[in-house]
């Protein structure tokens, strides 16, 4: 399926799952702005299958609602035994010269566990805003180096190497090196 195709469907299946998990909660799409901290009108245009929302975007809307990232972008139901594979999973970051996020698949509330592939190209940089307070993030570098910054320290971490920190305040990855960075990362998001 082209790049074109998977972000129809995944801005059609937000579209359905926005709507579906607001009804649940009986919250109005004011009430859904405040909690998320996103303006009423990205909102709509979410609901309506409009637009390409951030990866930021939808990281608040699934934190709202607390819920995992993927239980807002999936497109059918979970099945209880999952096998995804990184080919397939969705990318949901892009960096400017050619690094990507892809969500491979997550666990379901309470606790639900995101795990993340993503590869940084030399210089590139994706910064996160903080999470649900008490989220973790743990992070294993598979190959080239990782820096990263959370709260006030500052990171080298080489491959075979993992880090863990709080995810529930600014946090940073860059690839500093000279070959793309390639690293598995888990959030643990707290209900």
């Amino acid at each position: 399926m082209p790049d074109r195709d998977a972000s129809a469907e995944v801005t059609r299946a937000v579209a359905a799952n926005l709507r579906a998990l607001r009804a649940r909660r009986g919250w109005s799409l004011d009430q859904l702005a405040q909690r998320a901290g996103v303006s009423k009108g990205v909102l709509v245009a979410l609901e309506g299958d409009r637009g390409n929302p951030s990866l930021n975007t939808l990281i608040r809307v699934a934190d709202a609602f607390a819920v995992s990232l993927t239980e807002l972008v999936q497109t059918g139901p979970a099945p209880a035994l999952r096998v995804a594979s990184i080919e397939d999973a969705t990318v949901l970051w892009r960096g400017a010269h050619g690094g990507s996020g892809k969500l491979v698949l997550s666990t379901d509330p309470p606790t639900p566990v995101e795990l993340w592939v993503w590869r940084l190209e030399p210089g590139e940089s994706k910064d996160s805003e903080p999470h649900n307070a008490n989220t973790e993030e743990a992070v294993l570098v598979l190959a080239g180096e990782l820096t990263v910054h959370a709260g006030e320290q500052t990171v080298r971490v080489p491959a075979g190497s993992a880090v863990t920190f709080p995810g529930d305040a600014p946090h940073a990855y860059r690839n500093n090196g000279e070959v793309p960075a390639e690293y598995l990362a888990i959030t643990t998001v707290p209900q």
